[in-house]
């Protein structure tokens, strides 16, 4: 028998038995002659007991000590998956002489803990910021960039820096009721164009300035321009800057060309400046850089897509398969809205979505048949992501609002 000590309990082996497994480690012990080769395999060897000992987990070697004496490696649910590989691997012992029900179980257990420590690792990634006040060490006008990149960067900081913070939520907020209230028919008025040009003016200054600071205080360009954040900024003051050129293209075109081409560019250029100035209602995103439930909603997209393109295709799939059934049924029906596969596109979205707008409607019992099906379909589709989502959701938003409480 070879005696053996894991972690201070004695265990007795067969030779005979640990023959059987010559590249493990306790094989190769068994088999061995060279004193100096078996030192090399334990930590120590006590002579007066002709014992070896090994400073690892006794309770693990429970199932390795089980293995040799039936030849299957049994595992446990409550043990965890990385120390437990971590010791077989040690003691030489493949997961492959485990069952496959175990072994199965196991992998799964393992792939949920992977994903665990993936999922914690990006939203650490998520909750640090980009830049630190270390890196601006050494560098030209350190301090002063330091002391910039914290009041409007890190709310948490200061008074100052907070109320910048506040600021900057509501010089969105104030931008936005600008731009709602731009097309109300009383505004538009020669004291209310002037009025929303002013406040518009205001905002777009105040934005300005905000994104210059935090272009001043970034430590590398390059990581600056990466920033989804910073893309925002840029894109909530663009507009502003591309419909004052725009309009001064218009002006010097309506002024010097009267001819009738130079007025379709004119129109064209109205058209542009339309879109331009919707370009300002991605301003709101900005408030998802003090805002926690939208950094939260945010993240669970980012990993949940598999589920929501999923979701998606199922939603296309009946939208397909429905507006064909519809059509099959009701195409022959008198004044039926129903004339094509695609004229049927927007009822069996409206369906699937349980919205149900009745604009359009089946006419025959076959047809309500088939919108009934429809619904049905729409009402276990919706219901399948939710609680997967608001699970993930809410764990994401403690797990952020734990960061900010503990700064």
């Amino acid at each position: 028998l070879l005696n053996i000590n894991v972690g201070g309990k004695s265990f007795q082996i067969a030779y005979k038995v640990l023959a059987q497994y010559p590249i493990t480690r306790l094989g190769k012990l068994a088999l061995y002659t060279d004193p100096v080769k078996k030192l090399q395999l334990c930590d120590d060897y006590l002579v007066q007991k002709n014992e070896y000992f090994f400073d690892r987990d006794p309770s693990i070697f429970h199932y390795v000590f089980h293995f040799y004496r039936s030849g299957v490696l049994w595992m446990m649910d409550e043990m965890c998956p990385s120390n437990f590989v971590e010791e077989i691997e040690y003691w030489g012992i493949h997961l492959k002489y485990s069952q496959r029900c175990c072994r199965i179980l196991f992998e799964e257990k393992q792939d949920e803990l992977n994903e665990y420590l993936k999922i914690e690792k990006e939203l650490e990634a998520e909750l640090e910021p980009l830049e630190s006040g270390a890196q601006f060490d050494g560098k030209f006008l350190g301090q002063f960039r330091k002391m910039v990149w914290n009041l409007i960067e890190n709310p948490f900081s200061s008074v100052p820096a907070k109320i910048i913070a506040v600021m900057s939520s509501f010089f969105v907020l104030i931008s936005i009721v600008g731009m709602t209230l731009s097309t109300v028919e009383e505004m538009k008025n020669k004291t209310g164009k002037l009025w929303m040009e002013h406040m518009e003016m205001i905002c777009a200054i105040f934005f300005t300035s905000e994104y210059l600071m935090r272009l001043i205080s970034s430590s590398s360009f390059k990581n600056f321009l990466r920033a989804a954040f910073n893309a925002i900024d840029l894109v909530a003051i663009l507009p502003f800057y591309i419909q004052i050129l725009f309009e001064n293209l218009e002006d010097a075109d309506t002024q010097y060309h009267e001819e009738l081409h130079k007025m379709e560019n004119v129109s064209k250029l109205g058209k542009v400046l339309k879109l331009i100035k919707l370009m300002r209602i991605f301003r709101i995103l900005k408030l998802a850089r003090h805002s926690t439930g939208l950094r939260a909603f945010s993240f669970t997209m980012r990993q949940c897509y598999q589920q929501v393109c999923c979701l998606l295709l199922f939603i296309a799939m009946g939208v397909f398969t429905f507006s064909a059934l519809i059509h099959s049924v009701e195409h022959d029906v008198p004044g039926t809205d129903f004339t094509s596969i695609p004229c049927a596109w927007w009822w069996a979205a409206v369906s699937l979505s349980t919205v149900g707008y009745g604009d359009t409607v089946p006419d025959t019992i076959l047809g309500r048949m088939v919108a009934f099906v429809c619904i049905s379909f729409g009402i276990i589709l919706n219901g399948m992501p939710i609680s997967i989502l608001y699970n993930k959701f809410s764990d994401y938003y403690a797990k952020l609002k734990a960061h900010e409480i503990s700064q």
